[in-house]
């Protein structure tokens, strides 16, 4: 019978063919060396892999966390994968005919893919439109920014808890939420010195954070401000927002008359009740669903989208509107019932703002206040006195201000208010279920003393009364039952 090879070789037998088909002792050694470092390197990978499921897992955790809202419109199959080859063409940075982007983004925006959306659709406008050079953004890193102080740390820092108070992912204080939407307000802020930090644009971001990294979020946030022209309404002379109000008011005027004086009649002016639509991009008072296609429109059409949706919502809402008397009356309709809108109202405004067209109007609005604005100074230099009109601008800009502080604390109240409902809501459910097992427990309580009286009519006068004695000297002499116990 022939010998194992490896026998062989620990025996030490000379076989000069046998040696010749083994590896030599250091060939055997560097070939161990080799094996044991791939298991180490197995392990290493091993461990990475389970590092990244770790990270993935929490990724998906922090995703749905985010896109925890109630979607407006549903999003068909079929919808969904015409906007995966969208997407295909975002990243070769292809032109798309914008009347199929126009039909696809009206039947609906998968929420899992709304923030790609939102980034193919920022990409297809600077493909068409070049920003000059003197109103493009300083060329800074978001991780350069994020380096630096900015003097707007405390007014971020305040505004922080009141950005979306009750969703999860912003609700946690100094949360990765919180934690995110500081580093993107920080950065912006050191990278537009003009605007800098300014109440609304908080809520924006929160918006983009939901769909996207910070990064994109800071990419996405200039495109905006920047591309879009939104920067215009958050500069410290307001004069952009004071155009809109009025380029509203005339869209009123023109489009719904009866709404339009039942208003100046009760002496509402749009920036009591628009102003923070316009600031926030509704975010700050509808619900997300609405609010995130809202800003799918915005992407396609721009700043003009905030005109036709609160053409829009008033107009829904008209009769209404017109069936209250009083300044709060209507007041407290605009701020708090008119946002409270269903499902299938938000999907009829969305349906209503696609086919909308008010741009050339919006254009007229403009120049028209410009005209007035200038016939005003033309006046006021004519005046041999104008301090008192001074005093005037100087009172009506003060009160402007008061008026948006105001609606600020309105809004944190609102977001107190539905907290506070949220927890007694819960303590009556609490409560409800204590009764309820209050009665549970009293019931059994009442079928054992039935049992017992039962118990009591079955058994003799004279055992039951032993039998009380005997639990009476039990209770009273505990030693009575060890040696109860010992009795054979």
């Amino acid at each position: 019978m022939e010998e194992e090879p490896l026998v062989i070789f620990l025996s030490g037998e000379d076989d000069p063919e046998k040696i010749e088909e083994r590896k030599k002792s250091k060939e055997l050694r560097s070939l161990w060396r080799k094996a044991i470092h791939q298991q180490i390197l197995l392990l290493r990978m091993e461990k990475e892999n389970q590092k990244l499921e770790g990270a993935s897992r929490d990724e998906l955790q922090s995703r749905k966390v985010k896109l925890d809202y109630e979607e407006v419109g549903v999003c068909q199959k079929e919808v969904f994968i015409t906007w995966d080859k969208k997407l295909l063409n975002c990243r070769a940075k292809i032109r798309c005919d914008m009347e199929d982007i126009h039909t696809l983004l009206k039947e609906g925006v998968p929420k899992s893919r709304r923030g790609e959306i939102w980034q193919f659709l920022a990409l297809q406008y600077r493909l068409r439109h070049r920003l000059p050079n003197k109103q493009q953004p300083p060329d800074i890193s978001y991780k350069e920014l994020l380096k630096q102080l900015t003097a707007q740390q405390h007014a971020i820092l305040v505004d922080l808890g009141r950005t979306f108070p009750t969703h999860p992912y912003f609700s946690v204080q100094l949360g990765a939420g919180q934690l995110s939407l500081f580093n993107l307000l920080k950065a912006y802020s050191l990278l537009d010195k003009e605007v800098g930090y300014c109440q609304g644009i908080s809520f924006v971001a929160g918006v983009l954070l939901l769909h996207m990294s910070e990064e994109q979020a800071f990419e996405m946030l200039k495109f905006l401000m920047y591309d879009l022209g939104f920067r215009k309404q958050y500069r410290p002379d307001m004069m952009s927002l004071q155009i809109q109000m009025y380029q509203l008011s005339r869209l009123l005027h023109d489009y719904h008359r009866d709404l339009y004086n039942h208003l100046e009649e009760n002496e509402i002016s749009p920036s009591l009740y628009a102003a923070p639509w316009f600031l926030t991009l509704f975010a700050s008072q509808f619900s997300l669903g609405f609010v995130a296609r809202v800003f799918d429109i915005i992407f396609l059409q721009g700043t003009e989208v905030i005109f036709k949706v609160a053409l829009s919502l008033l107009s829904s809402q008209e009769t209404l509107i017109m069936e209250c008397e009083s300044f709060e009356n209507i007041v407290e309709f605009l701020k708090s019932t008119l946002p409270d809108m269903n499902t299938s109202e938000m999907e009829k405004i969305i349906t209503q703002v696609f086919e909308m067209d008010i741009s050339k109007q919006l254009h007229a609005y403009e120049v028209e206040y410009h005209v007035l604005q200038d016939e005003l100074q033309e006046s006021s230099y004519a005046c041999e006195d104008s301090e008192p009109l001074e005093k005037l601008e100087r009172a009506n800009s003060q009160l402007k201000r008061q008026n948006m502080d105001l609606l600020e604390k309105l809004q944190v109240a609102h977001a107190k208010i539905q907290t506070l409902e949220s927890n007694l809501e819960n303590l009556l459910t609490r409560e409800t279920k204590m009764k309820s097992l209050i009665r549970t427990l009293e019931q059994e309580k009442m079928a054992y003393q039935k049992t017992v009286e039962q118990l009591r009519k079955l058994l003799p006068a004279d055992a039951l009364a032993n039998c009380e004695l005997l639990l009476r000297d039990l209770n009273c002499n505990p030693n009575n039952k060890a040696k109860m116990g010992n009795k054979p």
